[in-house]
């Protein structure tokens, strides 16, 4: 504990220097803003400023990029609530409440209790970075391709229960979403798969382009002839306080997505798409009342909020312990590091106390700047919801195209996201879940990977997958999720019932 204490003050004497303050300040309130713009996120905006970088200290450098990543973890779950535009991937998932949240009137709720639950979710992971960086990088090298295929089948399977109440429906989305992922250039043999001579997808489909498509352009599309149906948001500070009842059910569900984020931020490649995914499946599965998710349930805001900003700062683990980044952003980082002749790996720490404790405090700060910046500004963020329809409409398709043309500079990707906008329209009046589409297609590349490593590592032995102790309990739990859904639908449908119908509303 005495070791914890100095080190802190070591990196406070860092973080609290003027110019490791107005890095910090910077990097959290660029985030901010770029994550709220629709599409943009956190990586062109880091990408974009690494050649500035080059000009200042290193840790500094750091601290600003690292504000740039947490803050936009912070301002993408705006857009979501407020407009349904989930400006990065994980940000999808709170679409999935929070703008129902938005849509009876209580905006100001959702968002108030969605920066309360980024910073209970940032610090449990601070906590983790702070006090157990070494012990968790040795656990996260326990994880072998065979515990990394094993851990995503189990994500993909528990997305199931998001969907809606349909178990079935929401398993042929997860298979359509791994479909689109393997689109593109195959890695190991480089053949094109399912690309059609089509250039444009030679390199897979663009993640931005399918989740602005399908929850963004297909809101747009269903709600234009639509009268608003919303409550007059009030825009007093006591009115955006949640209720008791809201707070009792928050807390214990931003501890646990808490938990799901930290552990999934370990583990080099997981990342926060995966926690917030099955930070949400977890809260559905447990709920009394699992009716209430996806109109408007607290719950389904706040664990995955604390999920997702939990992931962004013990991604960092990996990063630098390790060497290993869990995603793109972390790899940005990565190489912001080895150009100024940092190596990231166990010896880190010893090596450069400085600069890893410098960035430990800075967390604390960022986020206490977040948290200050964010709640005043949440009157502002909900009178969004005054603008008429026939005005915001053609905004919210302008921030689209120039946020989903801003990552490749591609024309192709305008149309594919009006494609996928035309599909997720058509999902909504077939009642088919979008969510577990996107999980299926963003983890498809990453399964198919890990499953040929395990497959190529045991020379083609199928047992590998529940030889190894930890892949064996993923397995387990997999199989347990569907025996659980397919008896659950079972005893609500009786035994008369064609058991291929799995849901009440079919």
């Amino acid at each position: 504990m005495s070791d914890l204490l100095s080190n802190l003050i070591l990196g406070a004497g860092v973080a609290f220097s003027w110019s490791a303050l107005f890095y910090c300040f910077a990097g959290v309130s660029l985030g901010m803003v770029v994550g709220v713009l629709p599409g943009v996120g956190p990586l062109p905006a880091i990408a974009m400023l690494l050649p500035i970088t080059f000009y200042i200290d290193p840790t500094e450098a750091i601290i600003m990029l690292a504000g740039i990543y947490y803050g936009g973890q912070y301002g993408a779950s705006t857009a979501s609530i407020l407009l349904n535009l989930p400006g990065t991937p994980p940000a999808a998932v709170t679409c999935l409440d929070g703008y129902p949240m938005a849509k009876q009137g209580r905006a100001g709720v959702a968002l108030f209790i969605t920066a309360i639950a980024s910073l209970v979710g940032s610090m449990f992971g601070i906590v983790l970075v702070g006090t157990f960086a070494p012990v968790l990088a040795r656990f996260a090298l326990e994880f072998g391709a065979a515990e990394y295929f094993s851990l995503i089948l189990f994500a993909l399977i528990g997305t199931s229960a998001i969907g809606g109440d349909s178990f079935l429906r929401s398993v042929s989305m997860v298979a359509v979403g791994l479909l689109l992922g393997i689109v593109g250039q195959d890695v190991t043999s480089g053949q094109f798969r399912f690309t059609f001579d089509i250039p444009g997808i030679a390199d897979g489909l663009s993640i931005v382009a399918v989740a602005m498509g399908i929850f963004g352009v297909s809101e747009v599309m269903a709600s234009a002839h639509v009268e608003r149906d919303k409550k007059p948001e009030s825009f007093g500070f006591r009115n955006m306080l949640p209720s008791h009842s809201d707070f009792c059910r928050a807390w214990p569900s931003m501890g646990r997505g808490s938990l799901f984020g930290a552990t999934c931020g370990i583990l080099p490649g997981a990342g926060a798409s995966m926690a917030v995914f099955i930070a949400y499946a977890f809260e559905k599965r447990i709920s009394k009342t699992p009716e209430i998710f996806g109109k408007g349930a607290i719950e389904g805001v706040t664990a995955p909020e604390s999920a997702n900003n939990a992931t962004a700062q013990t991604a960092f683990i990996p990063t630098l312990t390790l060497g290993v980044p869990g995603d793109a952003v972390m790899a940005v980082m990565l190489g912001a590091l080895m150009i100024h002749g940092i190596n990231p790996g166990p010896g880190l720490i010893e090596e450069q106390p400085q600069m890893f404790w410098g960035l430990v405090v800075s967390f604390l700060i960022g986020n206490a700047i977040l948290v200050i910046l964010n709640i005043p500004l949440v009157g502002i963020w909900t009178r969004l919801l005054q603008i008429p329809y026939a005005v915001l409409f053609p905004i919210i398709l302008a921030l689209i195209c120039i946020g989903v043309y801003s990552i490749n500079y591609s024309t192709f990707d305008i149309f594919l996201v009006i494609a996928f906008g035309g599909l997720g329209y058509g999902m909504k009046l077939l009642r088919f879940p979008p969510a577990p589409l996107l999980l299926g297609f963003i983890l498809s590349p990453m399964l198919e990977e890990n499953f040929r490593r395990a497959l190529l590592l045991s020379r083609g032995d199928w047992m590998t997958f529940l030889v190894q102790p930890i892949s064996g309990v993923f397995i387990g739990l997999s199989t347990a999720l569907v025996l659980f859904a397919v008896i659950t639908a079972l005893r609500q449908h009786g035994p008369g019932r064609h058991p291929g119908a799995l849901s009440e509303t079919e």
